[in-house]
């Protein structure tokens, strides 16, 4: 079904959307995606969400505790209708919970903060495994308890008086260097099929105009036995 409903919604789309889509696909990665804890700025949460797509992040987790996690259209560009975005606000879906998921599916719990511990930016080993790449708050950075839990600690090196990045210019700097090496490793950090198909569908979805509406009618007409046409 899934296959058929695809190449009927893009029936609706025209060819150099389809080819960016291809392109973008490419390149997009699960190898490593990002979890933020109680952002919110709108402006810094919505710049973290561009700066995922613009790298080829896919998966993008927000642990919203204390604070409400606001998506600032102008700013994000568009970008959340390109990722899976999941946010983690339930009662008893504290950080446990969403990193014991996570680590259950292979990924190393890393959080972005000096610790006596850590490594810096250039000398993280992306070769163990597929990462979870952890930002706290504006003000205090992550709270003591998830970097108790995390599994490494990585810090990018500064040469001014001040000591700390602005959360989204932090995220910036680390991603595009781990993107780089990403490419150029031996890695397998390409998306399954499957999970092409998965995504694909959801851009399609957010491309076409009352999406909802051509798609019951191609399921209707499907199980009617008909194949219909865009």
């Amino acid at each position: 079904m899934s296959a058929d409903l695809i190449n009927y919604l893009a029936g609706f789309v025209n060819r150099q959307r389809l080819a960016k889509f291809e392109k973008v696909l490419y390149y997009r990665t699960r190898y490593i995606n990002l979890v933020c804890e109680d952002i919110y700025q709108g402006h810094n949460a919505s710049a973290l969400i561009r700066t995922c797509d613009c790298f080829g992040i896919q998966d993008f987790h927000i642990i919203e505790k204390k604070n409400s996690f606001e998506i600032n259209d102008e700013v994000a560009l568009g970008a959340s209708n390109w990722l899976n975005i999941y946010r983690h606000n339930t009662p008893g879906e504290d950080f446990h919970k969403v990193f014991g998921s996570l680590k259950a599916r292979g990924y190393r719990i890393v959080a972005t903060t000096p610790h006596r511990n850590g490594v810096g930016l250039t000398e993280f080993d992306l070769d163990n495994g597929p990462v979870s790449l952890v930002f706290g708050t504006e003000k205090e950075g992550l709270s003591e308890e998830i970097i108790e839990y995390a599994d490494e600690y990585v810090s990018i090196d500064m040469f001014g008086f001040t000591q700390s990045f602005n959360v989204s210019v932090s995220a910036g700097i680390i991603l595009h260097h781990l993107r780089m090496k990403l490419n150029n490793s031996r890695i397998d950090w390409h998306l399954n099929d499957d999970e092409k198909m998965a995504i694909k569908l959801d851009w399609l979805r957010n491309s076409i105009k009352r999406s909802d509406l051509i798609e019951k009618k191609f399921i209707y007409r499907k199980n009617q036995g008909n194949a219909p046409g865009p």
